[in-house]
């Protein structure tokens, strides 16, 4: 066997990504960053801090490691993980000259250019090249790259503490990279040290001197991550590498064609909502996702204005506490165990559940029913609810529709739980409620349709087919209920559609997050706002725009209304299954409605709230829930312009306190 000419690999074929079309270009990933140096001229603990970690023979090998291939071997017969026993040899041969190869016959070919390789090449030019070509993660390909990527300097100014963490991420860059794993990387840098010192290569004293080094943000340098795209792209990466399987590495060389999900026109549209924000705090972050309920592709998503500033997605990454968004997940508990919409229980206020106050934002009620309840999102009817269906049976609700089960605070086991303490993903609280869009049946939420290769051969494509995890009844009382908190209840705003919608407002403690979620049959989009302190942690809303107190019904339902407004316009008006065994009077049938697509409105005047005496009446506490006495009509508000009970979530509702100040 000849030495071939350099793979095609090693040049790092270009991965293009797709919007939802599949032509129209939405960016690259990785255009080969490499820069060949001659590492002769480096400091030697650089080339001895990455013969420690990867092949401690190296200068006495012949190219291969007997012992390891025969490991491997044993370890794949017995069907455990694959193993590559690979020499530094072997690992150059394979990125050099003959491209990824997993098989055996490949393995074999790799180790016999390998030793042809150590019979023709000496080992410092070996070691050369094996430098200038191996991929460290952060598209980084050889030392020089590595170094720039990670610390911000040319090789030729690397430690030997930043050698060998270098050196230790080399098997699995993606992994290891102390930005994702510290506590790996930093395991990892402190083997290669201990084996240099084993090694001859470093002495004890200077080992016991080293320092973790502190490596400098992972920011993309392609202008395609610049603006908004950056959120998108990183969301396609991370699903394709958590979810899908592929490596980091893969996605930067194998020349790949990536379909996302995205609708480019919606896409502008949903940036040109938020855009349209009067002017706010600047750590105020702002989420949308949008997503086609038929296959539960995300059509549209907003993670933030500018990648390059703040490298974590307000759609997908940031997380904040879900509100009233989440007492929906109850209802359906509820309409589960046999209650239906007309399902009395009482919305007395204040309660006290085990020692803690809670209480509803504007007023007390007597009896109410599970529709009414839902309409003015009554946080003591919830809370005596969650009580009688059970927490655990909520919490599975929330998962079965699309929380995922390691949501922070989603295992609470207190019956107040359900006003929203659970703090799920922007896109968590959409894929929720697109299983309610559905009628039942769970797509999860994806960003990416298809894979496919440089020829064209399709290798990966999203299933869409759906799994029915609700009765289709239970999801059609459900819809009727939440279509009643549009038409007069907290989420009246998205009546502007003038076509069958289903909407929840939710806003937390203190305000420290508002959230709008509202669908019609075709599609649902989530809008979440949060603010962060400098610390980190969430922090109160700051009002802006003539809204002084920031809840799910104010900004969020109003660029929730900007997005909707257009991106539904092409979408044939469809009204939500009827239930066969409701009485929910909540939602009125449509005739005929009149359709029509407005101007986006001027936001200050559909959100600005009424003001209200702080002294609003209420009725003599009672925590019992009688399910039959008639409903009493809610006391009324002191201010002329607020006539009905506002949003105890945070929907277009008079300000006041909830359970000790939070207004879930």
């Amino acid at each position: 066997m000849d030495i071939p000419s350099p793979d095609q690999t090693a040049k790092a074929e270009i991965t293009t990504v797709y919007y939802a079309d599949g032509k129209t270009k939405m960016a690259e990933f990785a255009k080969q960053n490499r820069t060949i140096i001659d590492t002769t001229q480096l400091p030697d603990y650089v080339a001895h801090a990455v013969v420690a970690s990867e092949d401690r023979t190296f200068f006495e090998n012949s190219g291969v490691d007997i012992r390891g291939i025969a490991r491997a071997l044993w370890n794949n017969v017995r069907g455990r993980p694959t193993q590559g026993g690979s020499t530094l040899s072997q690992q150059y041969a394979e990125n050099y000259y003959l491209g990824t190869n997993k098989t055996y016959w490949g393995k074999f070919k790799e180790t016999i250019l390998a030793l042809k390789i150590n019979r023709q090449q000496d080992k410092k030019e070996i070691l050369n090249n094996y430098l200038n070509t191996i991929y460290f993660g952060r598209s980084a390909y050889g030392i020089e790259a590595a170094a720039q990527a990670y610390f911000g300097k040319p090789a030729a100014e690397l430690t030997v503490s930043e050698s060998a963490l270098l050196a230790g991420i080399i098997p699995a860059p993606s992994a290891y990279d102390p930005q994702i794993s510290p506590e790996i990387a930093h395991m990892r840098w402190e083997r290669v040290l201990n084996n240099m010192v084993s090694d001859g290569w470093l002495s004890k004293a200077d080992r016991d001197k080293q320092e973790f080094p502190e490596t400098i943000p992972n920011t993309p340098k392609s202008s395609d991550y610049t603006g908004s795209k950056g959120y998108l792209l990183t969301h396609v990466r991370h699903e394709l590498v958590h979810e899908v399987g592929y490596k980091e590495e893969e996605l930067d060389t194998l020349g790949l064609k990536i379909t996302t999900t995205i609708d480019p026109d919606k896409q502008k549209i949903a940036e040109e909502a938020v855009a349209r924000l009067p002017e706010h705090q600047a750590n105020l972050r702002v989420g949308l996702v949008s997503i086609d309920s038929a296959t539960g592709g995300i059509v549209a998503e907003y993670g933030g204005a500018d990648y390059e500033k703040i490298q974590r997605s307000a759609a997908f990454q940031d997380q904040a506490m879900a509100g009233s968004t989440f007492k929906p997940f109850a209802l359906v508990a509820a309409l589960e165990q046999g209650m239906t919409p007309n399902t009395r229980i009482s919305g007395a206020s204040p309660m006290v559940v085990n020692g803690e106050k809670v209480g509803n934002v504007d007023h007390s009620y007597g009896n109410i029913t599970l529709a009414e309840a839902a309409k003015y999102s009554v946080n003591t009817s919830f809370v005596r609810l969650n009580d009688k269906v059970g927490v655990d049976a909520t919490r599975q609700v929330a998962i079965d529709a699309g929380y995922p089960a390691d949501t922070p605070g989603l295992d609470a086991t207190s019956v107040v739980s359900v006003l929203g303490t659970a703090s799920p993903h922007t896109v968590n609280i959409a894929d929720a409620f697109t299983t309610f869009a559905t009628g039942g049946v769970r797509r999860p939420a994806h960003i990416v349709a298809s894979v496919s290769d440089s020829s064209g051969k399709e290798l990966y494509k999203a299933d869409t087919s759906g799994t029915r995890v609700f009765d289709a009844d239970v999801i059609a009382q459900l819809n009727e209920v939440l279509q009643g908190v549009v038409h007069g209840g907290t989420a009246e705003k998205a009546e502007a559609l003038g076509r069958p919608v289903a909407a929840k407002t939710g806003s937390s403690e203190d305000l420290r997050s508002a959230q709008f979620v509202g669908y019609i049959p075709q599609m649902v989009t989530a809008v979440s706002m949060y603010q962060v302190g400098e610390d980190g942690s969430e922090e109160s809303i700051t009002g802006f725009g003539g809204v002084k107190d920031v809840y799910g019904g104010t900004w969020p339902a109003q660029v929730w209304n900007w997005y909707m407004l257009r991106a539904s316009a092409d979408l044939e008006v469809k009204s939500f299954p009827d239930a066969a065994s409701t009485g929910a009077k909540s939602a009125p049938k449509y005739k005929k409605p009149d359709y029509s697509v407005p101007e986006i409105p001027t936001p200050t005047p559909d959100v600005t709230l009424p003001t209200v005496s702080p002294h609003l009446p209420q009725t003599q506490p009672d925590d019992g829930d009688d399910d039959t006495s008639p409903s009493p009509s809610p006391s009324p508000s002191t201010s002329e312009s607020s006539t009905r009970p506002g949003d105890n979530s945070g929907g277009n509702a008079p300000p006041g306190r909830g359970q000790n100040g939070r207004n879930p």
